[in-house]
């Protein structure tokens, strides 16, 4: 039988958050609840691919506390063992295991006082102490091993400089808008498996560059890194560029290391290697893996130019130099590369399409795809061995929450199931989630997810909330509806709403062509695909149409600002980090060109693009009671966005309500706040369903 055709039966161990008892079937679906769904955040797999790392994320809220706090479990690829790896009061992270498969290496802050870095910490596979591997004088950012084991790679950004520092605990840390760029390096260490004190590593690549994902080559003598020139989010998908630098030997870099202690020195020692530019040029390229028989490196490019819209196609580069090449194009041109096939024929990658999200193989000849996990529900958390067939990663269905996988990546086999997560939670009834499709008013073919109400009964309406996603090159996916989120599916459908959930034009999963359609057209194209679905629930019986409403986060929130300025079918919305001025939104989000990029131009050669689609610029349209929310350190879309809608409408007598949460950027991130948003919205609507 199928991983994705299984029913649910009894699921989920409850991780976390103390000794809980199961829920009661009569309790329902709550934000309480959805917080019992333990998230998996990163994987690693063994050499042979045996053992299986992974993170789990457990929310902890009593008191004051309101955080998430990661540990790792390992478990084995055949599922006979399965258990708590890391514990304690410091959260662990990108879980790795040695080349040898005796150790496992991860991230975490612990150690002495607050102002700790992240270092690399490790621990004996079969029992024994963490120990401190790195000594790195800023948080580790990310880190690999060198095919042998006698060293790590890492990236870290730069320290303060002395004078800044000072300035810092002085206080008079002015801060110079575009004048005080800070970089992100290499560095690397010898590995003393038996050793007590942690590794000290020697920075190896200098330069004004940011320096993003890397991989080894297999002889362990270079790098290949993706960089770009600086790390302001704006220009992210303007620049990207791939190098290969040497990497000294184990004894090299410990003699540089004895070496440098010796001498005064500013800044972190330094043994720079030989930097060679393998790719450069107009497009953005980034992500290099190397074969591992040595000849290829593969990567991702936008092409011959920069694209902020987003593409990402597949390319192979000779690991010595020379022509590049494209391989097959993937179903949605948007790849995550993840592993080379051992013997190096094949890449394997993340790939959404539409509803669904799976692991791919791409051959380096040929256009035979083929998919490596389920063809339905949602892949992630991929990790390869790098001495076997082995292949892990979590998946999820609509009515099926995440669990870890193991699986060959021959495709010769079905996935075996390698955790239990939430098996002591018994779930309430579930509100079922139908995949619907109809035609825009132009013509254009729309996709969209509709949960009922958990009690729905044939020929009855219900309240019907149209939901829009961010981005908008965001998406629906065939993910758990159970879980913690801003917005929680089976919280509201077990209040009696329908929740439609569409994939307008924009959305990522539908290729290239369909991602790139909202282009100089926000808030209109993609406002009638939302509808028409709106309008087939209606006429399926299913919506009622005196009891709309609409929601949305980011673009989302954008859509709603825009919709209630063109309509009054809904009886109240609630807009979610919305950007309600366009004008403004260019100048002050921290991805400026994006949005540049999505409007045709800049507003003073075009103000009228700008104007057609910004709600602020059609307020006075607007009956429909909005509650605006927003985060308070919000950058992407800066608080005053809302601020300016929610005071408008003010202004305008319109029903209104303002709601910020402290210390949150673009989405709460504190367990608290996540279980606030859905109840705080569903108050909202049932102030205004009619009955």
């Amino acid at each position: 039988m199928h991983l994705w055709q299984r029913t649910l039966g009894t699921v989920l161990l409850l991780l976390g958050l103390g000794t809980v008892a199961a829920q009661e079937q009569s309790t329902g679906w709550t934000p309480e609840l959805a917080m019992e769904f333990r998230r998996i955040q990163g994987s690693a797999l063994s050499p042979d691919g045996e053992l299986i790392a992974y993170v789990v994320s457990t929310p902890m809220m009593e008191g004051s506390d309101s955080e998430f706090r990661t540990h790792i479990w390992v478990a084995s690829s055949d599922g006979s063992r399965n258990r708590q790896y890391t514990r304690g009061e410091y959260s662990a992270t990108a879980p790795a295991f040695s080349p040898d498969g005796e150790y496992l290496s991860f991230i975490s802050k612990r150690g002495d006082g607050e102002d700790s870095h992240a270092q690399v910490w490790l621990m004996p596979l079969f029992g024994g102490e963490a120990r401190q591997l790195t000594a790195a004088a800023n948080d580790v950012s990310a880190y690999r091993w060198a095919p042998e084991g006698d060293r790590i790679a890492f990236t870290m950004q730069d320290e303060l400089s002395e004078e800044r520092a000072q300035a810092r605990e002085e206080k008079r840390d002015v801060i110079l808008v575009d004048q005080q760029p800070r970089y992100r390096h290499l560095h690397a260490a010898a590995v003393d498996l038996n050793g007590d004190e942690p590794a000290q590593s020697l920075q190896i690549t200098s330069g004004d560059m940011v320096v993003g994902r890397f991989d080894w080559s297999p002889s362990g003598d270079e790098i290949a890194f993706g960089f770009k020139p600086n790390a302001d989010l704006d220009q992210a998908n303007l620049f990207g560029d791939i190098a290969t630098v040497t990497v000294p030997s184990a004894q090299t870099l410990s003699d540089s290391v004895t070496d440098s202690s010796e001498e005064e020195a500013s800044g972190p020692p330094q043994l720079i290697g030989e930097i060679r530019i393998l790719l450069d040029g107009n497009g953005v390229e980034a992500s290099p893996l190397w074969s591992p028989n040595g000849a290829w490196i593969a990567y991702t490019s936008s092409g011959s130019e920069p694209n902020l819209i987003g593409l990402a196609d597949v390319y192979v580069v000779p690991a010595q130099g020379g022509d590049s090449r494209r391989l097959a194009q993937t179903p949605n041109r948007s790849a995550n590369l993840i592993g080379w096939s051992g013997d190096s024929s094949e890449l394997f990658l993340l790939e959404s399409m539409a509803t669904n999200r799976a692991v791919i193989g791409l051959p380096l000849r040929g256009e035979a795809i083929r998919s490596v996990t389920p063809e339905t529900g949602v892949a992630a958390n991929v990790a390869l061995a790098s001495a076997s067939d082995r292949l892990s990663f979590s998946w999820e269905a609509m009515d099926r929450p995440w669990d870890m996988y193991s699986v060959s990546s021959m495709g010769d086999e079905e996935p075996q199931q390698i955790s239990d997560l939430h098996a002591d939670i018994t779930l309430p009834r579930f509100a079922r989630t139908e995949l619907l499709e109809w035609n825009s008013p132009d013509g254009t073919a729309i996709e969209g997810l509709l949960t009922y109400p958990v009690d729905y009964r044939q020929g009855d309406t219900y309240p019907i909330i149209l939901q829009v996603h961010g981005g908008p090159s965001g998406v629906f996916s065939e993910s758990f509806t159970g879980g913690p989120g801003i917005y929680m599916t089976q919280f509201f459908a077990q209040q009696g709403y329908a929740v439609l959930r569409p994939n307008p034009r924009g959305s990522t999963a539908y290729g290239y062509e369909f991602r790139a359609a909202t282009a100089g057209d926000w808030g209109h194209g993609d406002l009638q695909d939302l509808l028409a679905g709106l309008d087939l629930v209606i006429e399926r019986g299913i919506g009622d149409p005196s009891n709309q409403f609409l929601m949305g986060w980011s673009y989302g929130g954008y859509m709603t600002s825009f919709a209630v300025t063109q309509t009054d079918r809904f009886r109240a919305a609630s807009m979610g980090a919305g950007l309600s001025n366009l004008v403004s939104m260019s100048t002050t989000t921290d991805i400026r060109r994006y949005l540049v990029e999505h409007a045709g131009d800049y507003f003073w050669e075009d103000m009228e693009a700008y104007t057609r689609s910004s709600a602020i610029h059609h307020i006075a349209n607007v009956v429909t009671p909005t509650q605006v929310i927003h985060g308070q350190e919000d950058l992407r879309v800066p608080l005053g966005q809302g601020q300016e809608f929610y005071n408008a409408l003010r202004m305008r007598e319109i029903d209104t309500e303002m709601i910020i949460y402290p210390r949150t950027p673009h989405g709460p991130r504190e367990p608290k706040y996540m279980m606030d948003v859905s109840p705080r919205i569903l108050a909202w609507f049932e102030k205004y369903r009619q009955s």
